[in-house]
């Protein structure tokens, strides 16, 4: 875009130096048209450098917008299927199973007494105790969320969760699932100004999702945030004020 403008200008320049000292004074009024169109053209240029990131950031943040929304409830899948089953899974299609199926234990903790010999003697020794009174449905949980097609992104068929899983060595011999689950942002922002989706790919500063990816969770520590900034989170905080 800035050689284009750098252009313009010089054409402006060149035609106007032509007109002075090469054509004849008759001939000047065609001239002043090509100047005033070159320099309308000129216009719409700077006018459109201008516009061009603004239009950008706002299609850019629709569309991340619809991405973050997927991978909050993918987030909360993972969540649950770890509590459950005490691991997270790197298959989509498995986590939408899993909230149609599987259920969370209900449980009661008390405290009881247990008679305990030590010698010669019996003393009472309290131990908490934890009972399952009762199950409730995974997908109670997901009332009013269209997990069942947390993978889809309507408007671009060919986006695809890329889901990971590991475990991370805590102290000593005990380890840690993580998970991550991620979305490429170059996939996301087709059809965009190249230059600039560019820029979004290399972003590493600032109040923007940074690197090549939006994604949630981690597999370098034990982590469930997104990487995505504050402002994305907005909506999610004034629904539970409500």
């Amino acid at each position: 875009m800035v050689f284009y403008i750098i252009g313009a200008i010089i054409l402006v320049g060149v035609i106007a130096y032509v007109a002075v000292n090469h054509i004849p004074k008759k001939l000047h009024w065609i001239l002043s048209i090509i100047l005033l169109a070159t320099a309308g053209y000129l216009l719409f240029l700077i006018n459109n450098s201008i516009m061009e990131p603004l239009r950008f950031n706002t299609e850019k943040q629709i569309r991340y917008t619809e991405v973050i929304k997927k991978l909050k409830v993918i987030r909360d899948a993972q969540v649950a299927h770890k509590t459950v089953t005490g691991d997270y899974t790197k298959s989509g299609e498995d986590l939408i199973k899993f909230i149609d199926t599987a259920e969370f234990a209900i449980t009661q903790t008390r405290n009881v007494l247990v008679k305990q010999k030590r010698g010669l003697i019996t003393v009472d020794i309290e131990k908490r105790v934890v009972d399952t009174i009762g199950h409730e449905p995974v997908r109670a949980m997901f009332a009013g969320k269209d997990y069942k097609n947390m993978l889809k992104i309507a408007s671009n068929n060919n986006i695809k969760f890329i889901f990971s899983v590991d475990e991370i060595q805590k102290f000593g011999n005990l380890t840690e699932p993580v998970f991550e689950v991620k979305v490429d942002k170059k996939i996301v922002l087709t059809g965009l100004t190249d230059y600039l989706i560019r820029q979004e790919l290399e972003a590493a500063t600032g109040d923007e999702v940074r690197g090549e990816f939006i994604s949630v969770g981690s597999l370098n520590e034990v982590s469930e945030n997104g990487n995505w900034p504050p402002y994305y989170d907005k909506a999610d905080k004034n629904l539970n004020k409500k």
